[in-house]
């Protein structure tokens, strides 16, 4: 087996990565093609850690801020949709054999362990994958800013963004076929072009500590494990 690159990720997921028809609700069909993506990589060796949206449930602007909700009652809403989001996740990953902790940033301690660095740490050391909901546990931060957040906290080698796409594009592909494909990026680069690969607030964060990011289709056979051998796949955003 060639040799690993990455010995630790965070992997960050859109909610949208498990949901139904029309991209709403959780799929458990999705819910366990991601953990085999996931049982994957597990069994090259590598540690996973897992941040979760919440989109597919819950969507706060759309949902809430446009019709005049209060933006923090609507932010606490989005983290209780992605703690759903972990606990399916959770049981999809275990019902193929692999041992996993939610982790959440506001207590729910009845379905999940509050997050704690140090616990967190320990838990991959003995090979558990780790899926951390509620985001940052704080109204006004996205799960982006969370999974800048965590992997730094639980020192992730990289942080890989998981989305629909293959890679980073100047404009949507889908409706663009001359769209620009980017291979790398800086990360000034990502952030002067607003090309909205993460908020600005977690492209600093990750800027700020030298936190590579990879950008792949998570659909796309085999990308998953390609990344942490340090393969080009997607798009690589750096110093």
């Amino acid at each position: 087996m060639a040799e690993l690159k990455y010995r630790r990720i965070l992997l960050k997921l859109g909610g949208e990565a498990l949901a139904g028809e029309g991209g709403f609700g959780i799929d458990p069909r999705q819910a366990e093609f991601v953990a085999r993506m996931v049982r994957n990589v597990v069994n090259m060796g590598v540690q996973v850690a897992i941040v979760i949206g919440g989109g597919n449930l819950w969507r706060g602007k759309q949902d809430g801020l446009d019709h005049g909700m209060e933006r923090v009652t609507a932010d606490h809403m989005g983290m209780l949709a992605t703690v759903m989001n972990a606990l399916a996740l959770q049981d999809a990953l275990e019902r193929i054999g692999i041992p996993t902790r939610v982790m959440t940033g506001i207590e729910v301690r009845a379905v999940a362990e509050p997050y704690i660095q140090r616990r967190a740490v320990r838990h991959l050391e003995k090979g558990r994958v780790i899926i951390f909901g509620a985001g940052t546990g704080n109204p006004y931060f996205t799960t982006d800013t969370a999974a800048s957040l965590r992997a730094m906290e639980i020192d992730a080698e990289i942080l890989i963004k998981a989305t629909k796409v293959d890679a980073v594009y100047d404009r949507d592909p889908k409706k663009d076929r001359d769209a620009k494909r980017f291979e790398h990026l800086t990360y000034i680069e990502a952030l002067n072009m607003r090309l909205g690969v993460m908020d600005s607030t977690a492209m600093a964060m990750c800027m700020d500590n030298d936190l590579p990011i990879a950008v792949i289709n998570l659909w796309e056979e085999g990308a998953l494990e390609r990344v942490v051998l340090g393969e080009p796949v997607g798009t690589t955003i750096t110093a």
